[in-house]
């Protein structure tokens, strides 16, 4: 549904002769104006129509290949998690492996430990599934909810709208401005856009249903033990308006 916000509009005449307040005193004096600046915002407001579901997966052993192994199958788990639920191929992204080795003095040539990291993003449409699969997708032990949010497909179809509510809103309070002079709008020799960043988009962070912290003194990893945190909120059921802005300021031939 698309929403009409409140927008100030400022108009800047580039006069020849005096300014338009002396010109209303004395009938006798006119004023030759040729441009007209106007800027104005525009906004479009809707549902969003995707779900963005970013997990971090981190796997830990004394020996290397161990870890790595547990984490790529963790990415696996996820990725099939996707697939079940009928995700498309694009809709799933798996970041690369990183590998993090722990020493316990700076001398020693052989880690003590090795931590491998990772994260996928999924891009769920069917709100009713974004619960139960990160549900199943954290069922493992090493993978942790990071955020979820929510946006559009079409993000630049959006864009677009906004943008056309700011050029109507100026042209439209151009003609108004020039019907008191009796002129004519011409076209826009100038125009310069911003379209400002998505504002109201629900967004769940930071919900470590398993969190694997280092305890050594020297800043270095140690002991590795692990921390359960509270449960994660239920997932909105009704996410928040996604609304874009856009501002535009054009200058218009006067005819």
């Amino acid at each position: 549904m698309k929403s009409l916000s409140s927008f100030s509009v400022c108009v800047l005449f580039l006069v020849s002769c005096f300014p338009a307040a002396r010109a209303q005193q004395n009938q006798n004096v006119k004023f030759v104006a040729d441009t007209l600046i106007v800027e104005a915002e525009g906004t479009y407001e809707t549902d969003p129509d995707v779900a963005i579901l970013t997990f971090d997966v981190t796997a830990e052993d004394k020996d290397l290949k161990p870890a790595y192994a547990k984490a790529a199958q963790s990415m696996n788990n996820i990725v099939g998690v996707a697939q079940r639920n009928g995700l498309a191929k694009e809709a799933i992204q798996t970041g690369v492996l990183t590998v993090k080795p722990y020493y316990d003095s700076p001398r020693m040539r052989r880690a003590k430990s090795y931590t491998v990291q990772g994260h996928v993003i999924l891009k769920v449409q069917d709100f009713t599934k974004v619960g139960p699969m990160m549900d199943e997708a954290m069922q493992d032990g090493i993978v942790d909810f990071r955020s979820l949010s929510y946006s559009l497909v079409n993000e630049e179809a959006a864009k677009k709208k906004a943008v056309a509510d700011a050029m109507q809103r100026a042209e439209g309070r151009a003609t108004i401005a020039l019907e008191q002079t009796h002129q004519k709008l011409g076209p826009a020799r100038y125009v310069n856009l911003e379209v400002h960043n998505m504002v109201g988009v629900s967004e769940i962070q930071s919900l470590d249903v398993l969190a694997l912290e280092a305890i050594g003194n020297d800043g270095t990893a140690g002991k590795m033990r692990k921390s359960v945190a509270p449960p994660p909120p239920p997932v909105p059921v009704q996410p928040g308006k996604i609304t874009i802005a856009a501002t535009v300021q054009c200058m218009f031939q006067i005819q």
